[in-house]
């Protein structure tokens, strides 16, 4: 990708900043995949840009996978919105606890007990790690001593989760059991986004789960509420090759974003 072409795809937003969405994934998007994603930090540089654009455009939030409140800590900036739980969290600037789906909370029982039932020493063992995101739970095995090994537990936790009637879902070497309720980032759009018209909206994520955010931004335009949808995707080694599939334009890392947010920062 040339310099003239992320120029280019970014134009539309740029021309006509206050009535334009930033909409920004945070784990492998803004912070760089590590082992432990209890590990994972925002580079200052990173967030010094996304305080000069939340100056600049109409809407600016980050949508992830963590808790809201979990996700505000991390980027730290308590001037935009943070949707968390895929899409089950609201934490609008300024509020001091998220708005959480009913439906989830709900669950949210089953969901503890399921994450004590499945915390087994030989889990840990086989160094997988898990991440309690309040209603979703997390299973990690990057960085295990045996990373096949480990996956090999994981799908054993799927099934079991399945078989208790929750619902699972894949991502870059995590698992996530989750409630039978339907969250996603595409519904997690539409509720940052709520019932105004934006010239432009622009998305950036690197996994899976990113895919509904995609189809979501391209809705909105066909639904007549969205101008132009820019969807970028975050290459990495082990990024899904869906996400290269359905992305207007892919930048390199976690470094790539930061120059794409350099370049959506400068007047």
């Amino acid at each position: 990708m040339t310099s003239a072409v992320l120029h280019e795809t970014l134009a539309p937003l740029r021309s006509n900043p206050t009535e334009s969405a930033i909409l920004l994934d945070i784990d492998g998007t803004l912070a760089p995949i590590v082992d432990n994603a209890g590990d994972a930090t925002v580079p200052e540089s990173t967030r010094q840009l996304i305080i000069a654009m939340s100056r600049r455009y109409g809407q600016l939030a980050c949508i992830s996978g963590r808790r809201a409140s979990e996700a505000r800590a991390m980027v730290s900036v308590g001037t935009i919105a943070y949707v968390g739980a895929h899409g089950g969290e609201l934490l609008r600037p300024g509020w001091t606890e998220a708005l959480v789906d009913p439906e989830l909370l709900r669950w949210a029982p089953r969901v503890e007990a399921f994450r004590l039932e499945s915390d087994t020493g030989e889990l840990r063992r086989r160094r997988v790690r898990i991440e309690d995101k309040g209603t979703i739970i997390g299973y990690h095995w990057r960085g295990a001593s045996d990373e096949a090994d480990a996956q090999a537990a994981v799908d054993a936790i799927a099934a079991q989760a399945k078989q208790a009637g929750l619902e699972v879902h894949w991502g870059r070497k995590v698992m996530e059991v989750r409630p039978p309720v339907r969250i996603d980032k595409g519904l997690a759009v539409r509720q940052v986004l709520g019932d105004r018209r934006y010239a432009a909206v622009l998305y950036v994520g690197d996994d899976t789960t990113d895919l509904d955010a995609f189809r979501a931004v391209r809705a909105l335009v066909q639904e007549g509420t969205v101008g132009q949808a820019i969807c970028v995707g975050v290459r990495s080694d082990d990024a899904p090759v869906g996400v290269a599939a359905e992305a207007d334009l892919m930048v390199a890392g976690t470094d790539g974003v930061r120059e794409l947010l350099a370049k959506l920062a400068a007047s």
